[in-house]
Protein backbone atom coordinates (compact mmCIF):
# COMPACT_ATOMS: atom_id res chain seq x y z
CA UNK A 1 0.00 0.00 0.00
CA UNK A 2 0.69 3.73 -0.52
CA UNK A 3 1.44 5.74 2.13
CA UNK A 4 -0.42 9.11 2.82
CA UNK A 5 0.28 11.80 4.43
CA UNK A 6 -2.81 13.36 5.73
CA UNK A 7 -2.07 16.56 5.32
CA UNK A 8 -2.24 15.82 1.40
CA UNK A 9 -5.84 13.84 1.89
CA UNK A 10 -7.32 16.80 3.90
CA UNK A 11 -6.26 19.34 0.71
CA UNK A 12 -7.40 16.75 -1.52
CA UNK A 13 -11.41 16.94 1.01
CA UNK A 14 -11.13 20.45 0.88
CA UNK A 15 -10.47 20.90 -2.89
CA UNK A 16 -12.80 18.15 -3.27
CA UNK A 17 -15.78 19.97 -0.92
CA UNK A 18 -14.77 23.22 -2.32
CA UNK A 19 -15.52 22.34 -5.84
CA UNK A 20 -19.05 20.78 -5.00
CA UNK A 21 -20.14 23.83 -3.09
CA UNK A 22 -19.26 26.55 -5.87
CA UNK A 23 -20.93 23.92 -8.34
CA UNK A 24 -24.14 23.25 -6.01
CA UNK A 25 -24.17 27.33 -6.02
CA UNK A 26 -24.12 27.44 -10.11
CA UNK A 27 -26.82 24.89 -10.23
CA UNK A 28 -28.80 26.51 -7.93
CA UNK A 29 -28.89 29.69 -8.99
CA UNK A 30 -28.93 28.58 -13.05
CA UNK A 31 -32.38 27.13 -11.10
CA UNK A 32 -33.50 30.03 -9.92
CA UNK A 33 -33.32 32.06 -13.44
CA UNK A 34 -35.36 29.05 -14.89
CA UNK A 35 -37.52 29.35 -12.73
CA UNK A 36 -37.90 32.76 -13.32
CA UNK A 37 -38.11 33.19 -16.88
CA UNK A 38 -40.59 30.13 -17.08
CA UNK A 39 -42.82 31.93 -14.60
CA UNK A 40 -42.41 35.65 -16.46
CA UNK A 41 -43.41 33.81 -19.65
CA UNK A 42 -46.39 32.33 -18.21
CA UNK A 43 -47.05 35.53 -16.66
CA UNK A 44 -48.17 37.00 -20.61
CA UNK A 45 -50.33 33.81 -21.28
CA UNK A 46 -52.20 34.27 -17.55
CA UNK A 47 -52.51 38.20 -17.77
CA UNK A 48 -55.69 38.15 -19.97
CA UNK A 49 -57.73 35.74 -17.62
CA UNK A 50 -60.15 37.29 -15.33
CA UNK A 51 -59.93 34.49 -12.48
CA UNK A 52 -61.51 37.13 -10.05
CA UNK A 53 -64.32 38.90 -11.47
CA UNK A 54 -62.67 42.19 -11.77
CA UNK A 55 -62.53 43.27 -15.25
CA UNK A 56 -65.30 44.80 -17.44
CA UNK A 57 -68.19 42.68 -18.87
CA UNK A 58 -67.97 42.41 -22.16
CA UNK A 59 -70.84 41.67 -24.83
CA UNK A 60 -70.08 38.65 -26.84
CA UNK A 61 -72.99 39.28 -29.28
CA UNK A 62 -71.41 42.29 -30.70
CA UNK A 63 -69.31 41.48 -33.48
CA UNK A 64 -66.43 43.65 -35.42
CA UNK A 65 -67.39 44.66 -39.17
CA UNK A 66 -69.23 47.35 -40.84
CA UNK A 67 -72.44 48.83 -39.42
CA UNK A 68 -75.09 48.89 -41.44
CA UNK A 69 -76.73 52.11 -42.06
CA UNK A 70 -78.06 54.73 -45.05
CA UNK A 71 -76.01 53.97 -47.89
CA UNK A 72 -73.36 56.08 -48.29
CA UNK A 73 -73.28 58.23 -52.00
CA UNK A 74 -69.80 58.96 -52.61
CA UNK A 75 -68.83 60.02 -55.84
CA UNK A 76 -68.21 57.08 -57.70
CA UNK A 77 -71.42 55.38 -56.40
CA UNK A 78 -73.12 57.91 -58.43
CA UNK A 79 -70.97 58.28 -61.26
CA UNK A 80 -71.67 54.29 -61.23
CA UNK A 81 -75.36 54.93 -60.55
CA UNK A 82 -75.64 57.53 -63.70
CA UNK A 83 -74.06 55.06 -66.00
CA UNK A 84 -76.42 52.20 -65.15
CA UNK A 85 -79.18 54.84 -65.19
CA UNK A 86 -78.17 55.60 -68.63
CA UNK A 87 -77.62 52.31 -69.79
CA UNK A 88 -81.02 51.09 -68.63
CA UNK A 89 -82.66 54.22 -70.00
CA UNK A 90 -80.78 54.01 -73.29
CA UNK A 91 -81.42 50.10 -74.25
CA UNK A 92 -84.46 49.71 -77.65
CA UNK A 93 -86.13 47.12 -75.00
CA UNK A 94 -87.39 45.32 -78.31
CA UNK A 95 -84.43 44.59 -79.76
CA UNK A 96 -83.11 43.79 -76.60
CA UNK A 97 -86.00 41.46 -75.79
CA UNK A 98 -84.31 38.68 -72.71
CA UNK A 99 -80.45 39.43 -73.17
CA UNK A 100 -78.58 41.12 -70.98
CA UNK A 101 -77.26 44.26 -71.12
CA UNK A 102 -73.49 44.81 -70.13
CA UNK A 103 -72.61 48.41 -68.94
CA UNK A 104 -69.09 49.60 -67.37
CA UNK A 105 -67.75 52.81 -65.88
CA UNK A 106 -64.40 53.89 -67.19
CA UNK A 107 -64.37 56.66 -63.95
CA UNK A 108 -64.53 54.18 -61.36
CA UNK A 109 -63.11 50.76 -63.18
CA UNK A 110 -66.85 49.32 -62.24
CA UNK A 111 -68.80 47.08 -64.27
CA UNK A 112 -71.60 45.06 -64.28
CA UNK A 113 -74.59 43.52 -66.05
CA UNK A 114 -78.14 44.53 -66.66
CA UNK A 115 -79.95 41.17 -66.37
CA UNK A 116 -83.87 42.12 -66.34
CA UNK A 117 -85.46 45.56 -67.71
CA UNK A 118 -89.39 46.04 -67.28
CA UNK A 119 -91.32 48.97 -68.52
CA UNK A 120 -94.27 49.37 -67.15
CA UNK A 121 -96.75 53.03 -66.14
CA UNK A 122 -96.05 54.02 -62.40
CA UNK A 123 -98.70 57.24 -61.25
CA UNK A 124 -98.63 58.57 -64.87
CA UNK A 125 -94.86 57.91 -65.15
CA UNK A 126 -93.04 55.56 -67.71
CA UNK A 127 -90.49 53.72 -65.36
CA UNK A 128 -87.73 50.70 -65.82
CA UNK A 129 -87.54 48.22 -63.41
CA UNK A 130 -84.21 46.90 -63.19
CA UNK A 131 -81.54 44.16 -61.66
CA UNK A 132 -77.70 44.32 -62.25
CA UNK A 133 -74.52 43.34 -61.15
CA UNK A 134 -71.83 45.72 -59.69
CA UNK A 135 -68.21 44.53 -59.64
CA UNK A 136 -65.75 47.28 -58.30
CA UNK A 137 -62.59 47.14 -56.07
CA UNK A 138 -65.48 46.96 -53.18
CA UNK A 139 -66.55 43.62 -54.78
CA UNK A 140 -69.37 42.11 -56.50
CA UNK A 141 -72.46 42.84 -55.22
CA UNK A 142 -76.81 42.82 -56.66
CA UNK A 143 -79.06 45.80 -56.79
CA UNK A 144 -82.36 46.02 -58.02
CA UNK A 145 -83.56 49.90 -59.36
CA UNK A 146 -85.80 51.69 -61.05
CA UNK A 147 -85.63 54.94 -63.46
CA UNK A 148 -88.78 56.81 -64.42
CA UNK A 149 -89.46 59.69 -66.72
CA UNK A 150 -89.71 63.18 -65.44
CA UNK A 151 -92.29 65.57 -66.37
CA UNK A 152 -89.36 67.49 -68.09
CA UNK A 153 -88.25 64.70 -70.63
CA UNK A 154 -85.63 63.20 -68.56
CA UNK A 155 -84.97 60.10 -66.39
CA UNK A 156 -84.31 60.19 -63.12
CA UNK A 157 -83.17 57.20 -60.94
CA UNK A 158 -85.85 56.75 -58.42
CA UNK A 159 -84.17 53.59 -56.90
CA UNK A 160 -80.61 51.50 -56.51
CA UNK A 161 -80.85 49.10 -53.78
CA UNK A 162 -78.60 46.63 -52.65
CA UNK A 163 -79.62 43.16 -52.44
Amino acid sequence: MIARDSLTDRKLVDVIAKSKSRTKGLLLLGRRAAVCLVGLSLAGCTSSLDLFGSAEKIDRNISTGTVPGAPQHTGATLSDETTVRNAVTSADLERLGNASLPWANTATGSAGVVSQIREARNEGHICRDFMTTRHSYEGIAMFSGQACLTNSGDWMLTAFDRQ
